[in-house]
């Protein structure tokens, strides 16, 4: 439970600081592809519908993600390994 754990802050920890470096970066020309992102689930203005007369149900989901939150995400899986205990 403790390494599951350890695991999510690592995994946390990589989104943030990615989502960090790519606003930081997305003023600056030369490092302004770390900020590029790519959105993936329904749309969030017309999110699909279920109407059922008495109530209506609407489902919507999205993710936003960045190259800078990718490579951070990936540096914190290293260092997960890396810093886990045999």
């Amino acid at each position: 439970m403790k390494k599951n754990f350890l695991f999510l802050f690592y995994l946390l920890a990589g989104i943030l600081v990615g989502s960090l470096i790519a606003s930081v970066c997305a003023g600056v020309p030369f490092l302004s592809w770390l900020a590029y992102t790519g959105e993936i689930g329904f749309a969030a203005n017309d999110p699909a519908r279920l109407d059922l007369i008495i109530f209506v149900l609407r489902f919507g989901f999205s993710l936003r993600v960045n190259l800078a939150q990718i490579l951070c995400i990936g540096v914190a899986i290293f260092l997960y390994n890396r810093s886990r205990v045999r």
